[in-house]
């Protein structure tokens, strides 16, 4: 099964990073509709969508707002957007408020109350994040295989039994461990504890998002540093597939 980074940047997008948006097209999933949701219609391979929501974070959600076509066009003949209900909340008070954004697009709002339950046999369940605000982190598990994506939150390990074992990983890492300040004050994660997370769960492949903006070189976090703890660890890129 396929899985493509559509957006691996954090809090604005620049040339080499949108914000946050991850897919698997074969099942039509997926996590957060940063920037990076403007390429969904480009990956479509189904026509029903389910969308997970991390948080209501602008650059988690700003995206929603650019799906009008594909829903108009009959390309998507549903779109489903799973979320907290505070998350439902502020995207129907505030993304889409009349002077914002004058057109309602036709999503479907599922409170999280539980699993749920893909086509393919697969099983989303979530986890609560630290963050101000709030996040939300979620898992898949397949008859032969499993994901978690985990963003928007300190690595404190506190969701360490939720991640157990998957076969990979999706874990922000905004920053490199020499601004474990900045971190703990914006509640966002620093290469050193995401690594050891990976490991002490015992997980497959570690691929790290949600990097910061105003680092768009080749390695902005520390791969040697992180590798040294958790040798399958990875920098995911804008439009990376990869296979899990």
């Amino acid at each position: 099964m396929r899985l493509v980074f559509l957006g691996s940047g954090g809090y604005y997008p620049n040339e080499r990073r949108q914000t946050a948006c991850i897919m698997l097209p074969e099942i039509g999933v997926v996590f957060d509709a940063g920037t990076g949701f403007s390429r969904v219609a480009g990956h479509l391979a189904t026509d029903e969508l389910r969308i997970f929501l991390s948080h209501a974070h602008l650059d988690h959600i700003v995206g929603l707002t650019y799906f009008i076509v594909p829903l108009i066009d009959g390309q998507v003949k549903q779109a489903q957007v799973f979320a907290q209900a505070s998350v439902l909340q502020a995207i129907d008070e505030h993304l889409f408020a009349a002077p914002l954004f004058p057109l309602r697009i036709d999503y479907l709002m599922q409170k999280l109350d539980g699993p749920v339950l893909l086509p393919d046999g697969g099983r989303v369940t979530w986890c609560p994040l630290q963050h101000p605000g709030g996040s939300t982190g979620y898992r898949i598990d397949w008859p032969d295989r499993s994901l978690a994506y985990i963003t928007d939150t300190i690595a404190n390990g506190s969701y360490l039994e939720f991640i157990r074992g998957v076969d990979v990983l999706i874990h922000e890492c905004y920053f490199p461990d020499d601004r474990t300040n900045l971190a703990e004050m914006t509640g966002h994660s620093h290469t050193t504890p995401v690594a050891a997370a990976a490991r002490d769960a015992g997980v497959g492949q570690l691929w790290l998002v949600h990097i910061d903006p105003l680092h768009p070189e080749d390695d902005p976090i520390g791969l040697a540093t992180a590798r040294a703890i958790f040798p399958e660890t990875h920098l995911a890129e804008d439009r990376l597939e990869i296979e899990i």
